[in-house]
């Protein structure tokens, strides 16, 4: 009986890191259109994916600067740090901000939010699981690949291709404010001088 909250607290820690991975789903779930949106409050057509994009880039200092440089210092952690974790962090900070300006990009392109980022996420696992194994091959080899990855794969391209084809189209505007809309667009004069519109006496 005494092993058994031990082993609850045991199973807790390891289910830990899935909170951690479905607070990540949400946060950039909403990403891309918060980014969207930005993009869209500048009031900027040609200039405000870029401004947008600066802020983004003052957002990724206070959390990915300020937030871990204080809990390093108040943690009193060293600061001894190797060339290769270096370099390795500091290429990847360079391709996610690509990746955030790419999809600014895509946005300005008149790319759908929906459709933008479900490409990248459906596309982006397969590129992260292939350099993964590139980088950390299996001990017996490529053929040790179990086939199920590689339908993983299909489905996930295969996906992002369904995504772009059957993507949503624009809202539709109602009959009504078409035809107001028509009817606005008219000169007085050519109403005036119509003679096909009924009068009281006809």
């Amino acid at each position: 009986m005494k092993d058994q909250p031990q082993h609850n607290t045991n199973n807790q820690k390891r289910m830990t890191w899935l909170l951690f991975a479905l607070m990540t789903v949400g946060a950039w779930g909403v990403y891309g259109i918060l980014l969207h949106e930005g993009a869209l409050g500048m009031k900027d057509p040609e200039f405000g994916r870029y401004k947008a994009f600066l802020w983004v880039g003052v957002a990724y200092f206070v959390t990915a600067v300020l937030a871990p440089l204080l809990l390093l210092v108040f943690s009193g952690a060293g600061w001894q740090m190797s060339f290769r974790g270096s370099a390795y962090s500091f290429v990847a900070g360079i391709v996610g901000a690509i990746g955030a300006f790419g999809v600014l990009l895509a946005f300005g392109a008149k790319g759908h939010p929906a459709v933008v980022m479900s490409i990248i996420f459906a596309g982006a696992p397969v590129v992260n699981a292939v350099v993964a194994i590139a980088l950390h091959p299996p001990s017996e080899g490529w053929g040790s690949v179990s086939p199920l990855f590689w339908l993983g794969i299909g489905l996930a391209v295969l996906g992002g291709f369904l995504v772009t084809l059957k993507k949503p189209g624009p809202a539709k505007k109602p009959a009504e404010k078409i035809a107001f809309a028509q009817l606005a667009d008219v000169k007085p004069s050519q109403s005036e001088g119509d003679s096909s519109i009924p009068t009281e006496n006809d």
